[in-house]
Order: C-alpha cells, then structure tokens, then sequence
C-alpha cells in the first residue's frame, strides 16, 4: 500500500510488514533497522536509500548506520563518469554524515579518498585540512600518508612543498622523505638546506638506518654536484667543517670539495684544494683516493684542452698551455713516492724506516739529503722512535764522510753521543761506528781515544738495565764497545793496554766466554802460559754450566798440550773440578778428554775407571756408545777376556734396543774364544728381551750359532725358548687388545638393542683372532725351507734317519732314550730342522749311552 513521505511515496510490500512494526515499536534500535536493510538488500537503489535515511533521521548520531550507507551510496555510483551529478549527491551525503561523524578518522579518509579519485585538487586539499583540524593530532598520522600521496602526485610541487613543511612541524623524524622528494622534483637548494639541518641535528635518529657520517657524505655529493643549484649554503664552510669532524674519512670530503669547484668552473682552486689535501692527509687510503682523483682531474684538463685546440685551432698561446698542462701532470706523477713517504710520516714522524727511505728518494740532491737528515734527527723522539734512531745519525755522519767533510762527520757524531736513547746498545753502536770511521781514514790514535772516552767509568755509575738512568752513564757496562777496543788494543796498543782491558772486562762482569778464550788465546800468544791458565780460571769462575763449557774444553786442551804428563795430578785436579756438576749433555768430551790423558800418560787402570764413570755420567742415548769405546779400549788394553764384565754391565744398565746388540757382540766374542757354553748362555738371556715377530734376525744368528756349535738337545732347547717369548709376547698382545676392545665397545654397548651386544663382542673378537692367527701364519717357516717337524710319536732312530738325508755322515742315536726332548721333563718337544743347512758337526759330537 502506498504511504505518503512527504517528497515521495513508498509502495510497502507485504514481506516488509513485520520490520515496519517492529520499527515502530523500535525506533530508536540500530539492530532493527540493520534487519530491515538487511532484508532489503536486493531492492532498488532508491529504496533502500530511502531506508537509510529513515534511519538516519532516527539516529543521527550513529556510526554504523553512516558508514555502511556511505559505503552503499560510493558502491552504487562505482564506474561512472566522475562529471555525472550523482558524485555530488554522494559528496552532499558525506558532508551531511561528517556534521555528526567529524570525529571519526574513518569517514574522514573514505571521503578523501573519494574526492582524490574525482581528481578535484583543491576540494581535495581543503577536504584534506578539515580532517587534520576536526580531528584530535593523536589522529593525524592515519590522515598524513594519504594527504603526502596525494600531494606528492600534483603535477606542480609548490602544494607538496608546503604539505610537507607542515608535516615535519609533526614529525620532524621524516626528513629524510622530504629530502627524497625534494631531489626528485630538481628543488635541490631547499633539499641541501634540510639535509644540513638534519645532519646538524644530533638527536636525529634516520628511519633508514643511516649514520651521521652517511648523511653528511650525502650533502657533500649534494652540494659539490649541484653548485649551480645549491646557493643557500656556504659549501666549502660545509665541506671543511666536515674535515675536522670526521677524521677518518678525509680522502672522499676532499675530493668533494675539489669537485665542487670543478663543476663551478674555478680549476684553480679544485687545483689548490688537491694540493692542500695530498699534503694534509694523514693515511695512504685517503691519500690514494686524493692522488687519484687528483690525476684524472689533470687528466681529464690535458684531454679538454687537446679537444679545444683541434677543434679550434692551433695557436702560439695554446701550445705554451698545453706544455704546461703536461708538465704539471709528469711532475704530479714524479712526485707521488714523496708524497706518499710525507703521508706516512705525518702518520708516525718517529718512524725511521721511512726517514731513510726519504733520504733515498733525494738521492743526487745534496741540499735536500742534509734538510732532510737535519729535519729526521731533530724530529724523531729517541724513546719514541720505531726502528733504531741511532742508524739517522750514522747516515748522517756516513754521509759527510763520502763527501770527504770529516769534521762535519764528526760533529754529528759527536752529537750522536749525546742523544738519550732508549737502549743502551744505540749508543754503543754510535760510539763503534764513530771509531770505525776514524779507522777508515786511518786516524788509529783518534779511533783509541774514541773507545776509551766510551769505556770511561762515568761521575755517577749506573746499572747496565737501569732504564731510570740516561744511556750515557751505562754504556760504560756495554760489551760491544769493549770487544771494539780489546780487538783494537790487540792491533794498535802494548801489550800491558790490552791486557788492562780484558781486566778491566772480567772485573765489570760483562765478559763472555768468548772473550775469556780470547784473552787466554791473547796470553798464550805473547807466552804467558800461566797467566792464561789463571784467565780460563778467572772465567770459570763466572759463569756456571753449561756456559762454562767451552772454557772448560778449551781450558782442559791447552792444559794437556802444553804440560803432557809433567803435571798430571794438577790435570786431574782440574778435570775432576771440571766434571764436578757437568750436565750430562756436556759429560762425553770432557770424560772422553780426561779418558786420553790417563790413557797417555797416567795409567791404564785409571782410563778404564774413567771410562767406566762416563758410562753412568752421559745422556741415556749416549750410554751405548760410551760402553763401545770402554769395550774397544778394554779390548786394545788388557785383552778382550777383560771386556766381559763391561760387556754384563752394558746389558744390564742399556735399554733393550742397545742391550740386545751387546748381547750378540758379546755372544759373538764368546763364541770367537771357544765358549760356546757361555755364548749360548747370553743367547738365552738376550732371548727374553726379543719378540720373534720383531727381531728376527737375533733368532737366526741363534739358529745360525747353533747349527755350527750346538746339537740335538740345544737346537730343541732354542726351539722351546722361542716359542716360549712367543707365547708370552703373544700373551701380552692378546691382553692389551682385550683391553682396547674393551674401551672401543663399551661406549657403543649400551646403544645397542637388546641381544645385539654380545653378538657384536662376538663378531669383533672373531676378527681379531683372524688378525692374530695371520699373524702367526705369517712367523711359520716359508715353505722353501722345507722344515720337518718331528713330533712325540718319533722315535730317535727316526730322527738319525731324517738326519741322515740331511748329511750322508753316519749319526748313531740310542733308541732307549726315554726323554727325547733332552729337557729332563720326559714330554717331547717340536725340533726344527733345516735338511739343507744342517752341517755334520750338529749332531758329531752324540753317541749312545
């Protein structure tokens, strides 16, 4: 049925009967009229805008209900022309909605978003600042990305400047977004003017991650690339503040604000601010970028200039500058070395390494060599220096004196005394060369008067390593200038001057053993036996081992040479001192030496006690060698019978190794003598400390022995001794890889299932008897051998018989032997025996019982 609304009438249809009541009943409930426009979804567009509206003018005030019709009516018009009216009657919607929702951010930003997209800039704009007014500024950051992306896509960016002054007054954190669109949009003098201010700014954090220093290379590009563009600031003030800010980093700020003037057209002064750099800088990275712009920038003058002039023409005037230009460029190039050198002795001006190279790279230029020795010297800080300072003033002197100007060299190195060096040896290297200056232009009693001023015992004396003190009240304690003067005191002085002088070197306690032989050697040279004697004493006496070792050797040879046996209890004397805590390591030559003089001239009874107390006084790797020598001169002395006890003594103290080679040479000489019952005695011993599996060769000297000196009973008894070592070392072997087994299983037991275990024990221990009885097969008998093994079941008249085809001799063997092992225990013993190599005399010496 139709009801009047007053402008229009609305048909009800049956269906909407029950929301129409129960509005009535309800008017003032959002939810009911949601039901209803709920229900009315799908009906015309004027209908249900007529619905809102009804709704609205019930409830005003509510949010729900004005941004869903807001919403419906944006919808309705979607894809239209935005010239079509109906974008007014939405725009008047909105307004409408904003006179009661003016403080909701939600409506605010649909309706600009609406407006934006009808592309009405100036409605938009001041749709824009109604929203940031009516709204509260905790609200204002959902309303400024949208207005800033729309600001930013006017076609004129005087709007956007402006938008964006206002909105860093709010959030002043977002320089760096402005700064960006500033550059975008060619407006570069505002953009450098903000960047300034940012990097101005010490509580500015950037939202970019950029440090101060990025940002401040960032306005130097800016300003140095653009100075046509960039006119409110000062920017070689900017640049060169940023020099002194930013140490580090000087090489890039200089050659921004040589750049700048480059772009600006002054060269001049691009050139001057290079010049200024390259002699500024303080590190080669900076100095390389600087050079190297530096270079192109010539360069790239020379190239211009050649285009200018062969595009214009050649003339008088343009041939003078390009030489010039040349010139400037092959002289930059020539200077690079020195430059660099300059760089890094602003670096470290106490770095004399680099003085000489220096000095080096004026070679030819004697006027600069002196500026720059005089410059080094007075630069460099003795206690400072790295490397050694004295070498400066050495050149220095050196120098003069291959320009034949001697007093000059002299002054220098009078100078050079005087310096206070950190070490005591700088001076003493000073004062040496001072002397040997003098010596080359043979000026000896000037090179004398030298080094005794520098031996001077000072007013005041010092401590050799007393740092407190200057090095010139300590070099008087410094041994090389002391060896100087000895050596020249020998050459040039009496013999009296130079033998105060070793004197005067013991008593100061600075004497080596070097110089206590050189002196001694001094001595015996003018035929002062004695008085070297009491030198090699003297020296002796200061020093302890093993220092004093060479003295000693040297003591203990020329003692002999010179008194033989005339004093032979003094030599004992002093080689019993002598080896009166000697260390091993020094105890052989010393024994070895005293061993010879009993030996040639004392008795022989006292060598071999000699001998026997080197055995015990040597190093443990020494023992055995010691023993060859007391065996050898046992041997050569009393007779190889007296050499039994060295040879029992020998193997009992030396380790196994050396043992096991004394026992064959003992056996050997044994068995040289006739005693065979001795030889195989020391066979049977030395056969406990030797495993078959690894000497091999004592067993077949063994076996070889007693194929030429034994029988049946001592072949067998060799036998059962071997297989004997072999079962206990066999047994070792087996209890240590039990052992091993043991560890390597017991950290993968508990990993294992259930069961898996002991299979996996079983499985290892199978492999290892494997490797064992490999091993076994491996120590058998090759079979080119051809070994018979004789075994309980065979008789002895077996026996003779398989001895017989060995050796066609006769053998007789008594079958009524109830042991045949010959071992006493009446159970047969395994017999190896070789058919081919066992001789007749094995077996000659048995008969019957």
């Amino acid at each position: 049925m139709p009801v009047s609304t007053g402008k229009q009438d609305v048909v009800f249809e049956e269906d909407d009967l029950p929301y129409e009541e129960e509005i009535i009943r309800n008017p003032y409930s959002v939810k009911c009229w949601m039901r209803y426009i709920e229900h009315k979804q799908n009906a015309p567009k004027s209908v249900l805008n007529m619905i809102y509206e009804r709704a609205l003018k019930e409830l005003p005030g509510s949010y729900k209900l004005w941004y869903n019709y807001l919403r419906e009516r944006r919808k309705q018009i979607k894809g239209k022309c935005i010239t079509d009216p109906a974008y007014e009657e939405v725009n008047n919607c909105h307004e409408r909605a904003l006179v009661f929702m003016h403080k909701m951010p939600r409506i605010w930003l649909d309706y600009c978003q609406f407006i934006v997209s009808q592309c009405k800039i100036t409605r938009s704009r001041r749709t824009f600042d109604r929203a940031l007014r009516a709204l509260p500024i905790t609200q204002h950051s959902r309303i400024w990305p949208l207005y800033l992306k729309f600001a930013r896509k006017l076609p004129l960016p005087e709007t956007a400047i402006r938008v964006y002054r206002r909105y860093l007054k709010l959030s002043p954190e977002n320089a760096e977004e402005y700064i960006d669109y500033l550059r975008s949009v060619g407006r570069l003098d505002e953009a450098a003017v903000r960047l300034a201010a940012v990097v101005n700014d010490e509580g500015f954090v950037s939202k970019e991650g950029k440090s101060n220093y990025q940002l401040w290379h960032e306005l130097c590009d800016l300003i140095s690339q653009n100075p046509d563009k960039v006119t409110s600031l000062n920017v070689g003030a900017i640049i060169r503040g940023g020099l002194t800010r930013f140490t580090d980093q000087l090489g890039k700020l200089w050659c921004s604000l040589a750049d700048y003037y480059i772009r600006s057209g002054h060269f001049e002064k691009a050139r001057d601010v290079y010049e200024e750099a390259i002699q500024t800088v303080v590190t080669v990275r900076d100095f390389t970028q600087v050079f190297d712009s530096y270079a192109q920038f010539e360069e790239s003058m020379i190239a211009a200039k050649m285009e200018t002039t062969s595009e214009m023409g050649q003339d008088e005037d343009d041939d003078v500058d390009l030489e010039l230009r040349l010139a400037r460029f092959e002289q930059l190039i020539t200077r690079r070395p020195l430059l660099l050198n300059s760089v890094l002795l602003r670096q470290n001006p106490h770095n004399v390494h680099e003085w000489h190279k220096r000095v080096k790279l004026y070679e030819g230029n004697p006027r600069q060599i002196i500026n720059t020795y005089t410059e080094a010297v007075q630069t460099v800080d003795a206690l400072k220096a790295t490397g050694k300072p004295h070498s400066l003033w050495v050149s220095f002197a050196r120098f003069y004196e291959d320009n034949e100007q001697l007093d000059d060299a002299r002054t220098i190195f009078e100078k050079a005394t005087k310096v206070n060096y950190k070490q005591v040896d700088d001076l003493a290297a000073v004062w040496c060369e001072y002397g040997e200056m003098e010596l080359r232009h043979e000026n000896y009693e000037q090179a004398l008067r030298i080094l005794r001023k520098a031996t001077a015992i000072p007013s005041r004396k010092a401590e050799y390593f007393d740092s407190s003190e200057p090095v010139q009240n300590r070099v008087y304690k410094s041994l090389k200038v002391w060896s100087m003067l000895a050596d020249l005191e020998e050459s040039l002085g009496t013999f009296q001057s130079t033998k105060s002088v070793y004197d005067r070197i013991i008593d100061l306690r600075i004497a080596t053993p070097q110089i206590i032989i050189n002196y001694a050697m001094f001595l015996e040279e003018h035929n002062y036996f004695e008085e070297s004697f009491k030198a090699y004493e003297r020296g002796i006496a200061l020093f302890k081992w093993p220092n004093v070792y060479d003295i000693w050797n040297t003591y203990l040879t020329k003692f002999i040479d010179r008194y033989g046996g005339k004093k032979l209890e003094r030599a004992r004397d002093l080689f019993e001192q002598a080896l009166d805590g000697c260390p091993p390591k020094f105890a052989k030559t010393i024994y070895l030496l005293y061993a010879k003089l009993e030996e040639e001239y004392g008795l022989a009874r006292h060598a071999m006690a000699v001998y026997e107390r080197s055995t015990q006084a040597v190093e443990t790797e020494e023992r055995h060698l010691m023993f060859n020598i007391y065996i050898k001169r046992a041997a050569e002395i009393y007779g190889v019978t007296h050499t039994r006890a060295i040879y029992q003594k020998a193997i009992e103290v030396l380790p196994d190794e050396h043992a096991r080679d004394m026992c064959l040479r003992f056996a050997d000489m044994e068995s040289k003598l006739g005693e065979i019952d001795r030889a195989r005695a020391i066979y049977s011993y030395c056969s406990q400390m030797c495993d078959p599996r690894m000497t091999a060769n004592f067993w077949q000297t063994w076996k070889e022995f007693e194929i030429r000196h034994g029988n049946e009973d001592t072949i067998r008894e060799m036998l059962r001794i071997k297989r004997s070592v072999q079962a206990t070392y066999n047994t070792q072997v087996n209890f240590m890889s039990s052992q091993m087994l043991k560890a390597t299983t017991s950290s993968t037991v508990s990993d294992l299932a259930p069961g898996q275990s002991g299979i996996d024990d079983m499985k290892m221990l199978e492999q290892k008897a494997q490797q064992l009885a490999a091993e076994a097969e491996q120590d058998k008998p090759k079979p080119k051998d051809k070994i018979l093994f004789v075994r309980s079941d065979t008789s002895r008249s077996e026996l003779a018989e398989l001895a017989k085809q060995a050796n066609p001799d006769e053998i007789d063997i008594d079958d009524d032997d109830e042991d045949e092992d010959g071992d006493g225990d009446g159970e047969p013993d395994e017999v190896q025996l070789e058919q081919k190599s066992v001789p007749t005399a094995v077996f000659g010496g048995l008969k019957d019982d």
